[in-house]
């Protein structure tokens, strides 16, 4: 797995490939040098964002205020900050 850029020791910035319209939300994996996550939110009123937000913070083990998009918020691809997040390798399913 390539490694995230990161700001601080407790900060991590990665890039996220968002899908939505899904049956049901999930943290995929990597996807190129992109984390995939499937949303079951449409990209309409920020929902999408939203819902991304909510499942990274659950997902993680954060609060939903240390997750920030950076940038990409009407995009599939976005760049996301995560505070109090050193290493995405623990959270990940290896691959099949």
């Amino acid at each position: 797995m390539k490694k995230a850029k990161q700001g601080s020791e407790h900060e991590l910035i990665i890039k996220i490939k968002v899908e939505p319209r899904s049956s049901r939300s999930s943290i995929i994996g990597m996807y190129g040098d992109a984390l995939k996550v499937k949303l079951t939110s449409a990209p309409v009123d920020g929902k999408a964002n939203k819902e991304l937000m909510e499942l990274l913070a659950k997902e993680l083990g954060i609060r939903k205020k240390d997750v920030e998009i950076m940038s990409g918020e009407t995009s599939r691809n976005k760049v996301v900050k995560l505070i109090g997040v050193k290493s995405l390798e623990d959270f990940l399913k290896p691959p099949l």
